[in-house]
């Protein structure tokens, strides 16, 4: 995939596609596109309609193909970077609703998390989106994306929303905060994300779940 990102803290991924390429975006990602592309909604399967489903995606996919060269651009829904990443037979675990566009040697599916714990009380939820194949997907991420390698063992505590990325070889887990006093005035909620080596994981910066819990909180309610 030729791609270019561009918008700053408001970024959009513009495609560049050669007569007969093709690319996949999650349905209403489009922005704008030159002529002589053609748009098909696609639901590719009972099987991948429920996935998509079970992944907080929109139930139907758009497929772009090229007719002639030109370029076709896709936008986030909210404020924050787009991170491509780059897949060369091998699988990335993301976050519900993270997908926004990719090659068609991209398949995404439902990875079911492991451990009863960190479905019911990790704050990432039971099912997350896997991304596997060949080529690029681009994938949302909500305020800045920070990187960390981690070794064997090594692990990550995560607060709940703020991860967004993991290699498959990670596994993913939740912990209690210690301490009464943490539990009920830290402001941190009750459990954190533990996120084990090796691997590379993806944290973001500004879930948008927090900022619309902060606005929220600043509406005056009707008396």
């Amino acid at each position: 995939m030729k791609y270019e990102i561009v918008g700053g803290n408001f970024p959009a991924a513009i495609v560049e596609l050669e007569q007969g390429q093709d690319v996949f975006c999650e349905s209403g990602a489009m922005a704008w596109m030159t002529e002589g592309i053609k748009m098909k909604t696609e639901a590719g399967g009972i099987g991948k309609l429920i996935g998509r489903a079970f992944t907080g995606e929109k139930l139907f996919r758009n497929h772009y193909i090229a007719e002639s060269a030109g370029k076709i651009a896709f936008a986030t829904n909210v404020p924050g970077e787009i991170k491509a990443v780059e897949l060369n037979g091998g699988s990335i675990i993301g976050q519900k609703g993270s997908f926004l566009a990719s090659d068609p040697g991209v398949e995404m599916s439902v990875a079911f998390q492991k451990k009863v714990s960190g479905a019911l009380f990790g704050g990432e939820g039971i099912i997350l989106q896997k991304f596997s194949g060949t080529g690029t997907v681009l994938v949302e991420i909500d305020g800045s994306a920070i990187e960390y390698e981690l070794a064997a063992g090594e692990k990550l505590v995560i607060d709940t929303g703020y991860m967004v990325l993991m290699d498959e070889t990670c596994t993913f887990d939740v912990q209690m905060v210690k301490g009464l006093k943490n539990m009920a005035f830290g402001g941190e909620g009750l459990f954190n994300t533990v996120v084990t080596g090796p691997g590379k994981v993806v944290v973001q910066t500004q879930p948008f779940s927090q900022t619309a819990a902060t606005i929220a909180s600043m509406i005056p309610t009707s008396s």
